[in-house]
């Protein structure tokens, strides 16, 4: 709260509407994820229609994380998930608590589209290959993520290392990180969370058959 009084003092309200709009795309490229690009890797290891498994990960594992806003304090809603999908215990005992440290897709699309952004805001041209490279580190990173509130936005002066951004601008992006961070948190971690059991029943021989 001390961050947004701050910066309404200094900038004005004016100054949401940015926010407002990095949030946009943040959310954008979560529910793209979730709703397009993981159903189709589903289909793909399934030939099932992937949308009602789908939902019912979002819808039973999605909403638990998107208000305990860490992957950690998910896991035996995640277990009992996969335990009601009838999943073998030898594989989701260890893909569920695997998954909630390394699985952070939400956390590399925070890292890329904040980094981008302040790449953006001072006047930084980036290349389709440095942009590669960015999803490239922003993924590799995000499997370091803590599975704790917040834990992604520390690796953004990384990522913005990459093209030479300074770590006082660095950070400031990790301080509007902070200031949208209960509604992008909360979504990176439901999307995070949820595709953990997604991807164990796809990939369990029980629920492919």
């Amino acid at each position: 709260m001390g961050l947004v009084a701050s910066t309404v003092a200094e900038t004005g309200f004016a100054s949401l509407a940015g926010y407002a709009r990095i949030l946009m795309v943040l959310i954008s490229c979560m529910l793209f994820i979730a709703l397009v690009a993981n159903p189709i890797i589903v289909f793909v290891k399934t030939g099932k229609n992937p949308y009602p498994l789908v939902f019912r990960c979002l819808r039973e594992s999605g909403i638990t994380a998107f208000f305990t806003r860490s992957s950690a304090a998910n896991i035996p809603v995640n277990m009992n998930l996969a335990r009601k999908l009838g999943l073998h215990e030898d594989t989701y005992s260890v893909t569920i608590p695997l998954g909630a440290t390394i699985n952070m897709a939400g956390a590399a699309i925070t890292i890329n589209v904040l980094t981008l952004a302040a790449a953006h805001t001072l006047g930084i041209e980036v290349s389709f290959a440095s942009a590669l490279l960015l999803s490239l580190v922003a993924t590799i990173s995000a499997c370091g993520a803590s599975g704790v509130a917040g834990g992604s936005l520390l690796l953004i002066p990384l990522a913005a290392s990459l093209f030479s951004i300074p770590n006082d601008i660095a950070m400031q992006v990790v301080a509007i990180g902070f200031i949208i961070g209960v509604i992008q948190d909360s979504a990176e971690t439901a999307l995070n969370s949820s595709t953990d059991v997604l991807f164990t029943a796809a990939a369990d021989p029980t629920y492919s058959r």
